[in-house]
């Protein structure tokens, strides 16, 4: 039977496959739309198994914010170009939706399936690699930064005593700071508090071989060398801790400092509950 044109733009549009693919899919099944696009769909599995194997090093980092809860994922792809797809940012969007709208916390069979299906559609291999949800409660607020194009994604949560404060646009503006803050640097924990014992002990036994290996301070008496050692560490700790770190806008003061300042100037104790910082391929 004769395939019309308008019947292989057609194909093409619902599965992404070439126009030869497309006339030939429709021609092996006698015109049947529903068997082409399976028949294409199959042929795109095939080529996604084919290249499984190979590494999503690319991709995008999405975010949205619906009332008091946050999502953040990372969609990956084998390239850059596809990560730049309008196809593939609106695939973002959609597993954004979708798990915002049936309340996911994390990856399941069904946004996964929403990612294959796109990724039969361009023969690459793509995955969500990572979703988690952050939720605001009383008295608090939630903020978002995007880096670029969708390099680095950070998720902060505020709170404060006034919870009417965190709606003015200096409170708001001071926040997004802060997420603007842990995109530059990253933050390994919120505070001291949060540092896993085991990695502070790791980092002060290599500080301390260091000392130990150094012929100038080794010669120093103990109480010198434990001083240097107490000095090392905590040069470490304000470098992971977020609320240590020098504040982006003024790293003569710390995020601490900081938040006391603006506390201060909006009339109400500011504090930073929780963040989430994704980069891709990280």
């Amino acid at each position: 039977m004769a395939i019309s044109a308008s019947d292989v733009k057609q194909l093409r549009e619902k599965t992404g496959a070439g126009p030869a693919d497309c006339k030939k899919a429709l021609e092996s099944t006698k015109g049947d739309f529903a068997a082409a696009e399976k028949m294409l769909k199959e042929k795109g599995l095939a080529a996604i198994e084919k290249r499984a194997g190979r590494a999503t090093n690319e991709g995008k980092i999405f975010i949205k914010i619906q009332d008091d809860t946050a999502v953040i994922l990372e969609l990956a792809a084998e390239t850059d170009f596809v990560a730049r797809n309008p196809e593939f940012t609106a695939l973002g969007e959609l597993v954004l939706n979708r798990a915002l709208e049936k309340g996911y916390t994390e990856p399941n069979e069904e946004l996964n399936h929403l990612v294959l299906d796109l990724a039969t559609k361009i023969r690459e291999n793509m995955g969500l690699k990572r979703l988690t949800v952050l939720k605001a409660g009383a008295g608090e607020i939630l903020a978002q930064y995007i880096h670029g194009d969708g390099a680095i994604g950070v998720l902060v949560k505020a709170a404060a005593d006034k919870p009417e404060v965190l709606h003015t646009e200096e409170a708001q503006a001071f926040i997004f700071t802060l997420a603007l803050h842990v995109a530059a640097f990253n933050p390994v924990v919120l505070d001291r508090s949060k540092v896993d014992p085991a990695l502070l002990a790791e980092q002060s036994l290599l500080f301390r071989k260091q000392i130990e290996s150094d012929e100038v301070l080794a010669k120093k008496p103990e109480k010198v060398r434990e001083g240097i050692l107490k000095g090392k560490i905590d040069n470490y700790l304000k470098s992971i801790c977020f609320l240590d770190q020098g504040y982006v806008k003024d790293e003569k003061l710390s995020v601490a400092q900081a938040l006391s300042e603006y506390s201060k100037k909006l009339g109400t104790a500011l504090t930073i509950v929780d963040y989430i910082y994704f980069k891709v391929g990280q």
